[in-house]
């Protein structure tokens, strides 16, 4: 039978089995990666999809830029949609 190379140690990222990751809802929970720690804006405990329930997230403020560029258009138009 042929000998099977495992990975090569010295090209191969460092392995963290206890990854801490924060969300942006409080949540802290632990998972393998390649970095020890890790910050997101959205995981299972606040996605809607997991949670049955809708939210906006709206991190960079992209629905108020929208809004103000839709007044500003019905503005211009005379108030035509």
């Amino acid at each position: 039978m042929a000998k099977i190379d495992s990975m090569k140690k010295e090209i191969q990222p460092k392995y963290y089995p206890r990854a801490k990751v924060k969300c942006h809802c409080g949540k802290v929970f632990f998972l393998g990666a390649t970095k020890p720690e890790i910050n997101v804006d959205v995981c299972s405990f606040c996605h809607p999809f997991y949670t049955g329930q809708e939210k906006i997230i709206d991190t960079a403020g992209r629905v108020e830029k929208f809004e103000r560029r839709r007044k500003k258009a019905i503005k211009n138009n005379g108030g035509e949609n």
